[in-house]
């Protein structure tokens, strides 16, 4: 996932919720999420960390959007135990609220 960065905000690096088991990492220029390596990763925590950066975007004060591809979307929602979703395309964050709300996710 690529986290787009609003104008107020210059850079950001690190765990927005440590008890998700993600954290945002800049790499070649662009900031994206990275799965941590040590400690425990909960069945959810993918899913839960894409929401909470698509709400993040919503508010607009730390990233205008994040852009996801359709494969990590459908490994986190299979991850949190979540079938029967087939997702399309590149989401937003619009796109990942709107997901979210139609399922009850």
């Amino acid at each position: 996932m690529e986290i787009i960065l609003s104008k107020t905000c210059v850079s950001i690096t690190g765990a927005l919720n440590k008890r998700l088991g993600y954290s945002i990492q800049r790499q070649r220029g662009k900031f994206v999420s990275k799965r941590n390596s040590r400690g425990c990763v909960p069945p959810d925590g993918h899913w839960r960390f894409i929401v909470l950066c698509a709400e993040q975007a919503q508010i607009g004060f730390l990233f205008s959007d994040i852009i996801v591809p359709r494969k990590e979307v459908l490994d986190a929602l299979r991850e949190a135990g979540i079938h029967g979703i087939e997702p399309v395309g590149t989401y937003h964050a619009n796109d990942i609220i709107h997901l979210k709300n139609t399922y009850g996710l």
